[in-house]
């Protein structure tokens, strides 16, 4: 699957649990949260504080090094 900052965080976490851990190391403590499962990636951050493309990055890496 490719993760974009518009995939919303529960179809991630549908494709792969192991990106809960990911978002957590980054700061998004919340995944298990009813409504980020609806939130696109780069909503999430938005709503942290959190720079999208720093998050998409420690994503792709953790894919690269499961793959």
């Amino acid at each position: 699957m490719e993760i974009t900052k518009d995939t919303l965080i529960g179809e991630m976490l549908e494709y792969d649990m192991g990106i809960a851990y990911i978002l957590m190391q980054c700061g998004m403590h919340c995944v298990g949260c009813p409504s980020s499962i609806g939130e696109s990636l780069e909503e999430a951050c938005a709503v942290h504080g959190m720079d999208v493309e720093d998050v998409l990055g420690a994503i792709r890496d953790y894919q690269e090094s499961v793959q």
